[in-house]
């Protein structure tokens, strides 16, 4: 199988830490040029840039939020210049806070939407101009989690928001599709990461197992190989599709 993505040139959104580091990571070693967004971690978007640089791959930071349609567009529009055009869109960046439903705020609830889903409509909307115009197809990619398609206590917001914007892929994707530009959304389950609270972790980490049938929730390297392969060539004629990469917490 080849995943080449040699002459390419990804996006990832929230790509400083965590999953977003990995895929960016991965991409870069498939050969693509990686825009990394990060809106405050800079250190850490800095360093992966260093990393990839190193290790002979091409990247660089833009800081962006991505919640701003102003920020988003101008950042498009410099990613394009510096490496001569945008082919892949990577949406990672996202919220999940958790709180009971009746204990969220309207400033909860509009950031959830504002980054999980108006995030996607704003890359995509400065993004999609440029795949049409340079005439090589293009792939628009969102992460969310699986509360999107099962929903989940506690997580009502982020369901929500990621919940549209797996019905925007899926309408992008029979718009775009004669463009030979495919969209897809990625659902995950539980991923450790570094944000995750330890001792939240060793409380609840017993019990959350039990949900999974490999017995162990993901790492951020169990994703980057499914974004990766919806990069590449190889996934041409996939789009539309909602992919869970979850260990098996949710089975639809």
């Amino acid at each position: 199988m080849n995943l080449s993505l040699d002459g390419k040139v990804a996006l990832v959104t929230g790509a400083a830490r965590d999953v977003g580091r990995d895929i960016a990571l991965t991409l870069a070693a498939q050969g693509a040029a990686v825009a990394i967004n990060y809106q405050s971690s800079a250190a850490a978007a800095e360093a992966l840039v260093a990393e990839i640089v190193a290790a002979g791959g091409k990247a660089r930071a833009w800081r962006a939020d991505i919640a701003d349609i102003a920020e988003t567009g101008a950042m498009v529009d410099e990613v394009a210049a510096a490496f001569g055009g945008i082919d892949i869109v990577v949406n990672n960046a996202g919220v999940a806070e958790r709180a009971r439903f009746l204990d969220t705020t309207p400033e909860q609830w509009k950031r959830h939407i504002d980054i999980g889903l108006l995030g996607t409509v704003n890359t995509s909307k400065a993004a999609l101009p440029r795949m049409i115009a340079a005439g090589r197809g293009g792939r628009i990619i969102s992460i969310g989690g699986d509360s999107s398609r099962v929903g989940e206590a506690n997580l009502s917001m982020a369901a929500a928001a990621r919940a549209g914007t797996i019905a925007l892929i899926k309408s992008l994707a029979r718009e775009f599709g004669r463009h030979d530009i495919t969209c897809n959304a990625v659902t995950l389950g539980m991923i450790q990461s570094a944000h995750s609270d330890p001792a939240w972790l060793a409380e609840n980490l017993p019990k959350m197992v039990k949900n999974y049938p490999l017995k162990r929730i993901g790492q951020p390297g169990d994703v980057a190989p499914m974004i990766a392969f919806l990069a590449s060539a190889e996934a041409a004629w996939i789009t539309g599709q909602t992919i869970s990469v979850n260990g098996g917490f949710a089975m639809l």
